[in-house]
């Protein structure tokens, strides 16, 4: 017996029993037949010498599966009949010669569905049965729910006079044998099958789903095996995959075998209380088909159900159910769909020479040039006018799609394979060169902006370093970018590197500004679809703008700044932590070369140079940090320890909310501004957004002693004009609450609070509040929010711009915060930082306050590399609820790092400011530019080859408490050198930059370095 197995997979198994379930057998048929000819009959729809003949042909010739005559009442099954007579007749009245017929029955515990159904065929306009019972049952199996199926076809026809053939299926309940299950008992088939199955399972069933669910529990994605049948042409495949990893899978591969010509008489979804699925095909060829030989063409199928999984509908999938697209063209189709979305030039040269007309130092013009750059960028290409040119023009998708596979494309030893179908197809379509490719599409498209778009596919292809899109197993799409295709205009700071990520509930970026960089990766929610569509525009722009702040913020540490965003799509709302594990183990295919033939191949790797990136904790992701650590160690990545930061303590990572890590800088600057100008904290008012749930906005509480007068966070506005009281906002930031859980009884008689889902609410003086909602978004401009300090310590970006930053204002032009110390990241604009620094504010921007938190995951990093896999769980992880006395020490050396650093550059910005009258605003961007240009500068002189200096630097630079753990030299060895490098050349430009200002004298290095090179030669 020859087994066909997708390569990597287990296999071997002998498919003794061709059925692999034992069939379905009702004793009671006969009687259950005599009462359903009583009960038509009795009803006398039917005449009633045809009644017998009808319920025979129903029972005994349709060759509809037992289960079903098992399963349903006498009542049903004879509704099902006379509707079938009905449709007999209807379609006898107009001569037609097929039936359509469409019978369902649904209750919470399962359903029943039978329609005809043409075999080998996808119908678009059918009535989507699969899909519903994807989005209805298979779909929400998990946590202890599911529903298990069961279809076969109808061997025969609905009579003698049609040729139509019916498909039956039945969804049922689970019933678990145990529901809750850990350790062995996660792949014992006695436990965590569902009973049914386990009556109707063949051993060799038994044995073969086993092998399956303990690959899919070490592994990601779907695991796919494919057998003969003995004694028959027909093929077993089987597919098991974690449940709720994707949705319409079940419905998608139907769709997929169907392009190959083949069809299922019976099929079996069954669901295990260990958190797995595991579908059983059994497919057939079509009489007479032109497709390639079943043997090849479920090899294919089984290699193609990964890309089936990661994206199992788009847009473009009716192009793939006719046949008209391949599955890849498809994908890939859809692909560049989203691609053009985000990276169309959308503002053209007029744009341009409009730019270079107008100063963008003035407000005026720099509004004006923002709103135009907003207005061209949602307007010109909407993705539903981009999708509707695509649709045009299906054959240059696939002519995109071979430019693109020639390239990437995985080449399969001839020696141990015959070419598959992908690469077969790919030798039958015309492969054009990049040049000929852009003539094509000139020359077939009817406009400009039409040609733009297919332009923006050849631009991706040119651009693509590496890609996962051929991995036999995958659970999302990535692709590694060389971002010098961003126009200048819109990204004046070209990335290093960027990282383009697609999956069934997500899109996502990761962009960084060095090729060693950290920064943290961010989850973008979406309350509706206004919003989401808002997201979507600007999601790129977004996750540019934080890796540029990050950039900045790094500036004293050997990482550079990057950051990743995961926008959810609208209807996938509450998959925030699936969408992470996807985007992460598609990063990490780029990340690790492949190791496993069939399941994590070599890919073709056009960027040529080992790659690590470190991820953070951010908006939505700080519970996840530890899963990423985790899973990249059991992916075989030597990097595992400090591929995240923010993890849990017993992993050996810092918590930043724990230990106040990103506040201890924040609270720097605020503090400083009190000792220059000479108040005491207690007589200062304060706003603060970002509330006592928050990391940043607890730790504020917690650490400060001002008046707050108002906060304002996720649930809503908290204000009283007398002061908060301070002991019940702590008791919030200390149980890390929202403001919705605060007394309200505590408030003085003008404070109010004010929740988003309330509307109508009369305020103290009388004001109508309308929309809970629109109050807290807008609340920072509305002048019951005036203070003397605004922190900011959570929002959205670009909460304030140059179209409202006016109402920050008083009417005599004065600002209404004296001071701002920007907290969260990108809460203002820099226009509008500059237009409230020319009427007076004192503004410390984000780049410059909020960096504790990424001092705090360097040194975390550090650590990891620093220490092995023993040490560090020796000296950084907690165990039994006790911290190493190392680590305790490591956390005072932090925070004296962090306050070290902000006061640095606080007191550096101070004195540039009171020099020279520059905004603070621009004198931040200049000291960072300035630091990171001279870091990049002495990484490469000759000051790194000069060992002794090295070393004096180094002796400086790494944290007191490693050098005296493992000495310099120790650590030289096991820190990467790159890193080490980083190291050296951050430590001295930031300590210059910060002594000597942005514009020292030509002679003032030689005298920073004095004492170094005394140092050595004393």
């Amino acid at each position: 017996m020859t087994t066909l197995l997708v390569p990597g997979s287990v296999g071997g198994q002998d498919v003794s029993n061709p059925e692999g379930y034992a069939h379905n057998y009702f004793a009671g048929k006969e009687e259950q037949l005599t009462q359903v000819c009583a009960y038509i009959e009795e009803k006398g729809f039917i005449p009633q010498v045809l009644v017998r003949n009808d319920v025979s042909w129903f029972y005994s010739n349709l060759g509809i599966d037992d289960l079903y005559f098992k399963s349903e009442s006498v009542e049903t099954i004879a509704q099902h009949i006379m509707s079938l007579y009905a449709a007999k007749l209807f379609a006898y009245i107009k001569n037609e010669h097929a039936l359509e017929i469409n019978l369902e029955r649904e209750t919470d515990d399962g359903a029943v569905y039978i329609h005809t159904s043409k075999p080998g065929v996808s119908e678009l306009g059918g009535p989507g049965y699969e899909r519903k019972m994807d989005s209805k049952y298979l779909d929400k199996s998990g946590k202890g729910v599911g529903y298990r199926l069961e279809s076969y076809r109808s061997s025969g026809t609905v009579s003698s006079s049609f040729s139509t053939q019916l498909r039956c299926y039945f969804i049922q309940k689970v019933n678990f044998v145990k529901e809750s299950v850990s350790g062995d008992e996660m792949t014992d088939m006695k436990l965590i099958s569902d009973k049914t199955f386990l009556e109707k399972a063949t051993p060799n069933t038994l044995e073969v789903y086993q092998n399956i669910i303990k690959q899919v529990l070490v592994r990601s994605g779907p695991v796919a095996e494919v057998y003969d049948v003995p004694n028959s042409r027909e093929k077993r495949i089987v597919i098991g995959y974690r449940q709720n990893s994707t949705q319409t899978f079940f419905s998608a591969l139907s769709d997929l075998y169907h392009f190959y010509d083949l069809y299922s008489t019976r099929k079996y979804v069954e669901q295990f209380s260990n958190g797995v699925t595991v579908i059983s095909l059994y497919l057939n060829q079509l009489p007479n088909s032109k497709a390639p030989p079943i043997d090849v063409s479920v090899f294919q199928i089984a290699r193609e159900a990964s890309l089936i999984f990661c994206l199992p509908t788009t847009p473009l999938q009716s192009f793939f159910q006719t046949g008209e697209l391949s599955i890849q063209e498809t994908v890939y189709g859809y692909v560049g769909w989203i691609f053009a979305q985000h990276f169309l030039n959308r503002l053209g040269g007029e744009f341009s020479a409009l730019n270079n007309i107008l100063d963008s130092n003035n407000s005026a013009h720099a509004e004006v040039l923002t709103k135009i750059k907003k207005r061209l960028r949602s307007d010109t290409f909407t993705r539903e006018y981009i999708l509707d040119i695509i649709r045009l023009y299906p054959n240059l998708i696939k002519l995109c799609y071979i430019n693109f596979a020639m390239v990437h494309y995985i080449s399969v030893d001839a020696n141990k394979l015959k070419p598959t179908i992908s690469y077969q197809r790919m030798q039958s379509t015309p492969v054009l060169s990049d040049e000929e490719l852009l003539e094509k599409i000139r020359k077939t498209v009817a406009n400009h902006h039409e040609q733009m778009i297919f332009e923006s596919y050849v631009t991706f292809n040119q651009h693509v370093l590496k890609t996962n899109f051929y991995q036999p197993t995958k659970v999302a799409l990535s692709f590694r970018l060389d971002p010098s295709f961003l126009p200048s205009i819109e990204y004046p700071r070209p990335p290093f590197g960027m990282f383009f990520v697609i999956g069934s509930e997500f899109r996502g970026f990761h962009v960084r500004f060095s090729d060693i960089a950290r920064g943290g990766i961010r989850i973008v929610r979406s309350r509706n679809k206004e919003a989401y569509s808002i997201n979507l525009r600007s999601l790129f722009d977004e996750n540019y703008n934080l890796a540029a702040t990050q950039q900045r913020k790094n500036k004293d540490i050997p990482e550079g700044g990057s950051k990743g965003t995961i926008l959810l799509d609208i209807n996938q709302q509450d998959k925030a932590l699936g969408a992470f594990e996807k985007y992460v183990d598609a990063m990490l295919d780029l990340l690790i070369a492949g190791q496993s033939p069939g399941i994590k191949d070599k890919i073709v790797d056009l960027y040529g140079k080992p790659e690590i990136l470190f991820f953070g904790p951010d908006e939505g992701t700080a519970d996840y940090m530890d899963w990423a650590s985790q899973h990249a160690r059991s992916r075989g990545a030597s990097f595992w320890k400090a591929f995240t930061t923010g993890k849990s303590q017993s992993l050996g990572g810092i918590p930043h909310d724990l230990y106040g890590m990103t506040t201890r800088s924040v609270h720097q600057y605020v503090v400083g501004i009190y000792r220059k100008i000479g108040v005491k904290e207690e007589s200062v008012t304060k706003l603060q957004t970002g509330g006592p749930d928050g990391d940043l906005g607890s730790n504020e509480i917690k650490i400060s002693h001002d008046k707050t007068i108002a906060i304002v966070d996720g649930s809503g506005v908290l204000y009283d004009p007398v002061g908060i009281e301070r002991e019940e906002l702590t008791r919030l930031a200390t149980k890390r609450v929202m403001i919705s859980q605060f007394d309200v009884s505590k408030l003085s008689d003008k404070g109010f609070r004010i929740l988003v889902d309330e509307t109508n609410v009369t305020l103290p003086d009388g004001t109508l509040v309308e929309s809970g909602l629109k109050f807290r978004n807008e609340f920072h401009l509305n002048p019951l929010s005036s203070a003397d300090v605004f922190v900011p310590c959570g929002g959205r970006p670009e909460a304030v711009d140059l179209s409202n930053v006016n109402t920050l204002l008083k009417e005599d032009g004065t600002p209404r915060f004296k001071y701002i110390v920007e907290g969260a990241n990108l809460f203002f604009t820099q226009e509008a930082r500059l237009r409230l620094e020319k009427a007076g504010a004192v503004i410390y921007k984000d780049a410059s306050a909020n960096k504790g938190g990424v001092t705090s995951s360097s040194l975390e990093v550090l650590a990891a590399l620093a220490f092995s896999d023993e040490e560090f769980a020796e000296h950084m992880q907690l165990k039994n609820g006790k911290t190493p006395d190392f680590y305790n020490e490591y956390i005072k050396n932090v925070h004296q790092i962090i306050e070290r650093n902000a006061e640095q550059e606080f007191e550096a910005i101070w004195k540039e400011h009171a020099n020279t009258g520059m905004a603070r605003s621009l004198i931040s961007d200049q000291l960072s530019f300035a630091i990171l240009k001279l870091n990049e500068e002495l990484q490469i002189t000759t000051l790194w080859d000069n060992v002794p200096l090295r070393v004096a630097v180094l002796e400086e630079a790494f944290p007191k408490l490693l050098l005296e753990k493992l000495g310099l030299e120790a650590l030289m060895k096991r820190v990467p050198e790159s890193y080490v490098k980083a190291i050296f050349g951050s430590y001295l430009a930031s300590r210059f930059v910060y002594k000597y200002g942005i514009n020292p004298s030509q002679f003032a290095f030689f005298e920073y370095m004095e004492p170094y090179f005394a140092k050595i030669r004393s």
